[in-house]
């Protein structure tokens, strides 16, 4: 396994970082493809499952269906993908789902009844999530220390490309060709992914998954077996599932809240998630190296805070603009979810990243099936904006379950170890 970067260090505790060296070396660049080609595909497919649910002639509540195949494809990835890495490697199950992403993508594009895409779904969203599940752990036992920054910023890479999938699919949608073109350029970035991968060799990184403690990590107060993970753990898993699912629940729904509110054309209100992806990418870019000096979990705290504001302007907007305005500041916030929570639960992992990624694979989702679903459903019954207010409910858990997470750090800091 690779070591930490010399010069990086953490606190004993794990809650307040200390400044940790992060370097952007080859490696670490390579295993950002994965990320870019999977955000073009969230960012580009969310806004069209609308689309598709007028396409195919389907109530709101089964186009969310669209989102519980991806959370099926996510679950099987996780219960596969440690084993996958530990026998074979991250770099081979990287490639594996490289080519299963494709396969989803080409019987998506060919699919015109719901059975159909809900299988494509469900394949692309195999082959998404092993690629993602092997560069993560990657990205946190490369970089050390700094695995928080390389997550974080890997995030950030694959929400400023795919910021632009929305747009690509607004442009298609409005010259009259759908939405099938913008989708089908995921193809051509998982071919580039594979193509950067495969010249690497000999890294630990990229090899096969194994315990390592070779990064200091915080466990919270538990009475855990070899096999289990810690109080601490939990909080965050909890709370990557929170941000998870606000996160997907809106890039599916957005777009059609914008039409019923503001009544702004399909095209525009597809386009506009571009302000909250584009949000996202600007929290990431500071918030990755800001990690390295500033405790992920008051930066996590703060990203909920931003989170709830964007909601609450989005939600009492009338018209597109004050709209987009509630996505960008609501972006911001979401923007540090996923990262900085994932980043948590590895780092407390107690050096098993493959097993951890896994259950957050698990947890993810588990969020993706209900949040787009329910929501969907919801809207079916009493109408996109009092469906909305789902939202601020899972802010809620989310901050309340980092903070527990944050209290278990200085619990585990403040004990004396043997």
């Amino acid at each position: 396994m690779s070591q930490p970067r010399a010069g990086a260090r953490t606190d004993a505790g794990g809650g307040a970082a200390v400044p940790a060296r992060f370097v952007r070396d080859r490696l670490t660049l390579t295993l950002y493809a994965p990320f870019i080609t999977w955000g073009w595909f969230l960012y580009g497919f969310s806004p069209a499952v609308p689309l598709i649910a007028e396409e195919q002639g389907i109530s709101r509540g089964q186009a969310g269906l669209h989102g519980t195949a991806m959370a099926l494809g996510t679950i099987a990835t996780g219960l596969v993908s440690s084993r996958v890495a530990q026998r074979f490697g991250r770099k081979a199950q990287a490639l594996v789902g490289g080519v299963v992403l494709c396969v989803g993508v080409a019987l998506l594009l060919a699919g015109s009844t719901l059975p159909a895409t809900l299988l494509a779904c469900f394949v692309t969203s195999v082959g998404g999530n092993l690629t993602i599940s092997a560069a993560q752990p990657a990205l946190s036992v490369h970089n050390g220390p700094s695995g928080p920054a390389a997550v974080t910023e890997a995030n950030a890479m694959g929400a400023m490309v795919g910021l632009l999938a929305p747009l690509a699919l607004g442009a298609a949608v409005g010259s009259g060709l759908g939405w099938r073109p913008a989708v089908a350029l995921v193809v051509v970035l998982a071919v580039v992914a594979a193509v950067v991968l495969l010249p690497i060799r000999g890294d630990g990184a990229l090899g096969r998954g194994a315990v390592t403690r070779s990064v200091p990590v915080a466990e919270g107060p538990s009475d855990r077996s070899d096999r289990s993970f810690s109080r601490t753990f939990w909080f965050f898993w909890a709370a990557l599932l929170a941000g998870v699912a606000i996160e997907f629940g809106t890039t599916f729904w957005a777009s059609e809240l914008i039409v019923q509110r503001t009544g702004a054309p399909a095209s525009l209100a597809a386009a506009s998630i571009s302000a909250l992806v584009g949000g996202m990418t600007l929290s990431r870019l500071v918030v990755g190296p800001l990690s390295t000096r500033k405790a992920p979990e008051k930066l996590l705290l703060i990203g909920y805070g931003l989170a709830g504001a964007g909601w609450l302007v989005f939600w009492l907007a009338t018209t597109p603009w004050l709209a987009i305005v509630g996505l960008v500041v609501a972006g911001l916030g979401y923007g540090t979810h996923y990262p900085l929570a994932v980043s948590l639960t590895l780092r407390a992992s107690d050096g098993r990243p493959d097993d951890a990624q896994a259950r957050a694979s698990v947890g993810t989702g588990a969020a993706v099936a209900v949040a787009p679903f329910l929501l969907g459903s919801l809207a079916d019954v009493f109408g996109a904006h009092q469906a909305f207010l789902l939202i601020p409910v899972l802010v809620l858990v989310g901050a309340v379950a980092v903070a527990l997470g944050l209290r278990s750090v200085h619990q585990a800091a403040r004990t004396p170890t043997a």
